[in-house]
């Protein structure tokens, strides 16, 4: 029996109890984790905005240490640390075979299944693939990978999501260059992991966009040069920082429609506008016809960062050995699992940057 944050249904508040976990069968492994970071889509998935089978334990950005594997996982082995994948690439559909794994038709078939029971046998599902808001859990071998050596796993946790999305966006879907002007709005995990890596592409102004004025040390800190606190004059003031023609990358964290939109309207003619945030269906983002031809910017959404974790991992690991990425100036706040619920309500206000659940 392991403790465990469960979302009995969509809709509910999560509850935290001991589950009755078992042992890895065969291709699986199971994992002590060491800390799991509280992510927006974790939120997302308790009010329905991104949905999954329920009761869930949730959690997908985690890393720790094998404890046992099942029959024919060779990769790992217990004792190893890992840092769990929560949308593993199957290798063979139309998307992997043109090399676009972020967008694998498979990536998510795991969340169906049932990995562990309540106490009173309920059915529970894995949340995003890999359950990390538990002291253990047990996922499929190519949900997890080796831990870069020489960092610490309970920061280690953050390259499961934040990172690998906030310097995929930058340097795969915008593919910022040396020298180019960024805006990040929202400075949450993601946010915070994007302005890094605009730092380290060597661009600049690099401009943070929140509507927390307590957020802008945080991102300072993380490689702004310059603040906005978002109003309804967020795009003119982000023309205004960057030479007067908007940014050439916007970067939105946040997936409302209205952030969006200012995003799209901060960038130059030919910009580009990365949307990372998820939003529900209910946010509408409107265009006409003219403004798409007269100012030629591109808009795409970006899942995962465009990111391949195993590819990506060990260049995350150069940059923070290197200290070029700082995993711990990320995190605003160490919490155990009784504290996500807490953590949830931070950023709904918007509060912090990464919240940590360390085990």
């Amino acid at each position: 029996m392991v403790r465990a944050a469960i979302l009995p249904a969509v809709g509910s508040p999560l509850r935290i109890a001991e589950i009755d976990l078992p042992e890895p069968g065969p291709g699986q492994v199971r994992v002590r984790l060491a800390a799991a970071g509280v992510c927006h889509s974790d939120l997302s998935l308790t009010n329905g905005t991104m949905r999954v089978p329920v009761p869930a334990v949730l959690g997908h950005e985690g890393a720790g240490t094998v404890v046992s594997v099942g029959e024919g996982v060779t990769h790992v082995a217990p004792g190893d640390g890992v840092v769990l994948n929560w949308a593993p690439s199957c290798g063979a559909c139309h998307h992997c075979r043109l090399g676009e794994v972020w967008l694998c038709a498979s990536a998510l078939t795991g969340v169906g299944a049932v990995y562990a029971r309540t106490a009173d046998g309920t059915d529970l599902h894995p949340g995003l693939n890999v359950a990390a808001f538990a002291e253990e859990t047990v996922v499929a071998a190519d949900c997890v990978l080796p831990a870069p050596e020489g960092i610490p796993l309970a920061e280690a946790a953050l390259l499961g999501c934040a990172v690998l999305t906030g310097y995929g966006a930058v340097h795969h879907n915008a593919r910022v260059r040396e020298g180019e002007s960024v805006a990040v709005f929202g400075v949450g995990g993601v946010g915070l992991a994007a302005l890094q890596s605009a730092r380290i592409a060597g661009a600049g102004p690099v401009v943070a966009v929140d509507v927390s004025p307590a957020k802008e040390e945080l991102a300072r800190a993380a490689g702004a040069t310059d603040f906005v606190l978002a109003s309804e004059t967020t795009a003119k003031e982000v023309r205004a920082l960057t030479g007067g023609h908007g940014a050439d990358v916007a970067i939105e964290c946040v997936g409302r429609a209205e952030t969006i939109r200012t995003a799209w309207d901060s960038t130059r003619r030919g910009g580009r506008t990365t949307v990372v945030g998820i939003g529900g269906k209910e946010q509408q983002v409107t265009f006409h016809a003219l403004e798409i031809f007269h100012f030629a910017r591109t808009l795409s959404g970006c899942v995962y960062g465009n990111c391949d974790p195993a590819r990506d991992l060990p260049v995350l690991a150069d940059h923070i050995r290197a200290g070029r990425l700082d995993l711990g100036a990320m995190v605003s706040d160490r919490i155990t699992l009784d504290g996500i619920p807490a953590a949830f309500d931070a950023m709904l206000a918007g509060k912090g940057g990464r919240s940590l659940v360390v085990f």
